[in-house]
């Protein structure tokens, strides 16, 4: 059995604030996945509202400005797993 880290970050009000931090917290967890002894992760991460307490993504938006439901992700594959 795997474990998983759940991680939930209370941020600001303002949405374009909050999605600037969130920016800097994922690229701060890409560097120490990148450090760690994992052979590849998945990350999946999205930036909620508190008080929209559906599944939406306010780093993903349409065109029209709305959250989508889709997941940020990224993935770290090191080059000595095939």
């Amino acid at each position: 059995m795997n474990y998983r880290l759940h991680i939930d970050v209370p941020l600001v009000a303002d949405m374009n604030e909050s999605v600037a931090m969130s920016n800097k917290i994922v690229e701060l967890l890409q560097k120490c996945l990148n450090e760690s002894d994992l052979e590849s992760v998945r990350v999946n991460y999205r930036l909620g509202n508190d008080e929209d307490r559906t599944n939406k993504n306010y780093l993903v938006l349409t065109d029209n400005g709305h959250a989508t439901k889709n997941k940020s992700y990224f993935e770290i594959r090191f080059n000595n797993v095939e």
